[in-house]
Formats: C-alpha cells, structure tokens, sequence
C-alpha cells in the first residue's frame, strides 16, 4: 500500500522544486479532469468495503434534497492507492483515506492538477478515522461543490447567450450558454429554454416588490403562493386551464445564501402541472436587491421524465449563480 507519509512527502517535494531561487517561478499543473459531480476514493478495498467505506458513501453519496427521485451528491469511483498514479491523480476531486498512526483530517489544493480539490483523511483506527471523516465531510462537500459550479461555468462560458433580455428588462446578467433561447418574454418577465433529449431545461426571471415576504412565519407560504401565481400566469401546460404550481404534497426546503453579492433565500423542491401529470424539480432565489427596491427572482426548473436530474439541476445552479447586477442609475 502507498502510504500517506509518501503521498504527502511527494506532493511537498513538488511544491518545493516548482520555485526557482527567486521563489517566482510557478510549477506546471496539468488540467484536472473527470465528470461533473465525480467524486475518486482512494482507499484500500477492505476499508472501503467495511464502516470506514459506508460513513463515505453517507456522507458523500447521500440523498440530493429537492430531487424527486433518489440521486446522490456525487458518483463515486473507489480505486485501492496502488493504481493511484499517473493521469489518475489529475481527477479534480479527491478524497485519500488511510489507515495510518497520524491522524489528519485536511484538504489540499491543485496537488496534482488544477483546479483541484484533494480531502486527506487518516487515523489510527477505523474509529478514528470515522471520527475524522465525521468532522472534514461537510467542509470537504462545500469545497467539492464550489470546485464544480467553477468548472462548469468555466466550460459553458466558452459559448454565452448574447440576448439582452435579462439585462433590459431586469438590469441583470446571467451568463447563459448559447443554446438556451429566450421562449417568453413580457413586463416583468423573461423565460429561456434550452431542448434536452427526454424534456427541457429552463430559466425564469420576475421581480416582486421589496416588501412581499413581510413576515417570517409565513415566509415558505408565501414563496408557495408567489411561485404559483407566477406558474398561472406565465407557464401554462399541455392543455387549456393546466399550469405550474408547486407541489402540494410537500413544502420546499429553503436556506439562507449569498449571491450575487446580495442575501438571498435558496428554495428547493418540486414542481407540478395543476391539473396533468407533469412534475420535475425548481431551484429558485429569492435575492434582496435593497438597490433597486425590490426582490429579484431567477430560477430554474427541469423537465425530463425518467430521467436522472442531479446534472440538469447542478447546471442551471451554476449559471444562476453567475447573476450580476447592473449599477442603480445615477440621480440627475
């Protein structure tokens, strides 16, 4: 087995050996590669087919919240540390776990390929070591996350809508890829959409008035009740008197975010086509944009039956949270 001592001793021998005597010079980092939301374990078999494997996938395979179906965080690729070489170390995420006297639970950036994200974990024991995992897993989710939304608004900005609906009618810009298309738009109101083999994927953008959520304890009945006003109005189904609504049998999950450089409310769940059987999963936000007077909305929403909808979703995430607003008007 390769140790972590090895690992960790080789990846310092290269970050010592890229500066020159200066110290400026910076050493080459091949692009890191892999699918979006791929996550590489390295780990011997054994651990990984015992508690120390089963508290990974928990935590790392757990359940998206939103989805309709079952799909998990990330697609999970195990391979033992002996074939851990060459082009395999440039995946660009990574979590080393190792049964080893150091404890250590840390992430390290771009050690093989960049950008990178590489989770090390170690212990003693495999009680240790869950103990590690325990307290790394959420950071080292965030850190993987980020890394992806990053890479995928870096690959789809290699070709970007040129519409200015956004802009002209809300003063905001989305980089949107070029094939999204611009189906709908009216007075406080733009809607784009892009065709997927089994459905579409979609973008809305609306604003409301500063004040509409005036009340904490109503808030989740209220984003119900403003989403589904908006789905009557502008997102009508396959016949006369269906539109979207959102799903009656649960509530949405909401968090508070940051985006755009603004506060905002994160809300997941599912929407339904009142009166069809339709249905699919939204992430909308919900941004305080205190400039303008008003509470800036753009969501997405997928359509694909039978489909899994884990990598439709995490796009439209990444290019809803490209949002940039245009500076408020000077007063004459």
């Amino acid at each position: 087995m390769k140790k972590l001592g090895t690992l960790l001793f080789a990846t310092v021998l290269l970050a010592l050996g890229s500066c020159n005597n200066s110290g400026s010079k910076e050493r080459f980092l091949p692009p890191s590669t892999g699918g979006i939301n791929s996550l590489m374990v390295v780990m011997d078999t054994e651990l990984w087919r015992g508690p120390v494997g089963e508290k990974i996938r928990d935590e790392f395979a757990a359940q998206i919240i939103g989805l309709p179906q079952i799909e998990p965080k990330f697609t999970i690729t195990q391979v033992p540390p002996k074939v851990f070489k060459g082009t395999t170390t440039h995946s660009r995420s990574i979590l080393y776990v190792e049964k080893d006297s150091t404890s250590l639970a840390h992430i390290k950036d771009d050690a093989y390929s960049k950008p990178q994200k590489v989770a090390v974990v170690t212990g003693p024991t495999e009680e240790v070591m869950i103990k590690n995992l325990d307290s790394l897993a959420d950071r080292a989710i965030r850190e993987f996350k980020a890394n992806e939304i990053a890479e995928a608004q870096q690959r789809f900005k290699r070709s970007l809508s040129k519409d200015q609906a956004l802009e002209e009618e809300f003063g905001i810009q989305l980089n949107v890829p070029s094939l999204y298309k611009v189906g709908r738009r009216e007075d406080n109101f733009v809607w784009m959409d892009i065709e997927i083999p089994k459905g579409t994927m979609n973008i809305i953008a609306y604003e409301m008035p500063w004040d509409y959520f005036s009340n904490d304890s109503t808030f989740v009945q209220d984003i119900v009740r403003m989403r589904d006003s908006i789905g009557e109005k502008y997102i009508p189904g396959p016949y006369e008197n269906t539109y979207m609504i959102t799903e009656k049998a649960f509530a949405p999950y909401v968090f508070p975010v940051e985006i755009g450089g603004k506060k905002a409310a994160e809300v997941k769940g599912v929407w339904e086509i009142h009166g069809y059987p339709m249905a699919g999963p939204f992430l909308t936000y919900i941004i305080n944009d205190k400039e303008n007077n008003r509470k800036m909305i753009v969501e997405g929403f997928t359509f694909a039956p039978s489909e899994a909808k884990r990598d439709y979703m995490f796009e439209l995430e990444a290019i809803l949270k490209t949002i940039k607003f245009d500076a408020p008007a000077a007063a004459d």
